[in-house]
């Protein structure tokens, strides 16, 4: 009850800046710290010099990895007091909203923009539903990538520039890490554990049936499921004993603190790295998890038009920067990230970016499961569950039984 009068009063202070004039745009994000901020303060910049007219006004809510700005979402789309505009992982996460009429269809938009021809064709085919794309995005971020610490696998008597090929060749590698007393992989909590089983789940079935497990094509009975969640209970055993109690930015510092060999993670890690003033593969390295070589399992932060939103002129004008190339560069350049859109190039990007561009341009694209693409938010808090409860008691037959549950309960 606490915590949802703590949401509700934040969400009643947000509710309670209403009556602004049509010249405020309201943008609802959980962008509150960090190179998230940085990159929306960069975003803010361009769209004040592509709208001179339009006056930005900040609906962030920090807290929670954004928890708490959906909670405060949730209840203002309730309340019928939506924002003008408002952060959503692109994909499956909005399913709820579309089906609610919460949301508008913006292919028109794409179409006045022609974003169509430079977005690529596999992301426009995961944004639309039913010939309608309801969200712009800003931003692709890699999931399926591996951090590691240079030193710490010299030490370990491995070649930093030795890429494993699959998880078996992993696998040794870890072993040996193991055996050299350090911790091979560091993990985090719940939604870090539920991002490395969908990693595993792409590097053993392949990009098509990875996908077909959330469009019917692939049955979670299958013994290659079966083989890759066994692969998954494999590779938690090699992680840090207090796995639970941490979030991700905490497991990737024991990789950079030399605690840990590897972190699976995605590539908003790399500012982590950054920020130390690590050198991209001299004092860390990253590459796809083994087995993903040529996937790019995507996620991204994308911008909607509500159904009710007060300005939806400003709303507009606020997605077409959003969608623009000067916006796409400067918010990509200082969150870490990489532009949706293919005709930007790399000038102005790190060396990780440029790796990151490159296969976007080239790999199949793939969405992300712990990150709103794949599923709807009810099937992914299933799986999350699930993930939680093997993290407690390391049963494999359990947590295979719960994943093909949640696959018949919320798969239509």
């Amino acid at each position: 009850m606490k915590s949802w009068l703590a949401v509700l009063a934040v969400a009643m202070t947000v509710v309670g800046c209403g009556g602004a004039p049509d010249t405020d745009v309201e943008v609802f994000t959980w962008w509150a710290n960090g190179s998230e901020r940085a990159g929306l303060d960069a975003l803010v910049t361009v769209f004040e010099e592509q709208h001179p007219g339009l006056t930005f006004v900040n609906g962030a809510v920090a807290g929670g990895a954004g928890s708490t700005a959906r909670d405060v979402l949730n209840y203002r789309m309730g309340a019928g007091d939506p924002p003008d505009t408002f952060q959503a992982h692109a994909g499956k996460e909005l399913t709820d909203y579309i089906l609610g009429n919460r949301v508008q269809d913006l292919k028109g938009l794409y179409d006045e923009n022609g974003w169509s021809s430079v977005f690529p064709e596999q992301l426009l085919q995961l944004l639309t539903v039913d010939g309608k794309i309801y969200s712009v995005p800003s931003n692709v971020h890699r999931a399926n990538v591996v951090w590691g610490n240079a030193d710490v696998l010299t030490r370990a008597g491995l070649d930093m520039e030795s890429r494993p090929e699959n998880l078996d060749d992993w696998f040794v590698q870890l072993d040996r890490i193991k055996a050299a007393g350090i911790v091979p992989l560091a993990i985090g909590k719940d939604w870090t554990q539920v991002h490395l089983l969908e990693v595993v789940l792409l590097a053993r079935l392949g990009a098509n049936d990875y996908t077909g497990l959330f469009d019917g094509r692939t049955d979670w009975r299958s013994p290659a499921v079966a083989g890759a969640v066994a692969d998954f209970a494999r590779l938690m055993s090699y992680t840090n004993s207090d796995f639970q109690f941490l979030d991700w930015e905490a497991a990737t510092q024991l990789v950079i603190d030399g605690k840990a060999a590897y972190n699976v993670m995605g590539d908003w890690a790399e500012v982590v790295f950054r920020e130390q003033d690590w050198r991209y593969d001299v004092d860390y390295i990253a590459f796809p998890v083994p087995g993903t070589a040529d996937e790019f399992d995507f996620l991204a932060d994308s911008f909607t038009l509500p159904v009710g939103a007060r300005d939806e002129g400003g709303a507009r004008a606020w997605l077409e920067t959003v969608g623009s190339v000067e916006g796409q560069k400067a918010f990509n350049i200082a969150k870490g990230s990489i532009p949706a859109r293919t005709d930007i190039g790399t000038d102005g990007f790190g060396p990780y970016q440029t790796t990151a561009i490159a296969s976007y341009m080239s790999d199949d694209i793939v969405p992300s499961l712990a990150h709103g693409a794949a599923t709807p938010v009810r099937w992914l808090a299933d799986i999350t569950a699930a993930v939680r409860q093997f993290g407690t008691k390391q049963d494999v037959a359990a947590l295979t039984a719960a994943l093909i549950a949640a696959a018949e309960q919320n798969r239509s």
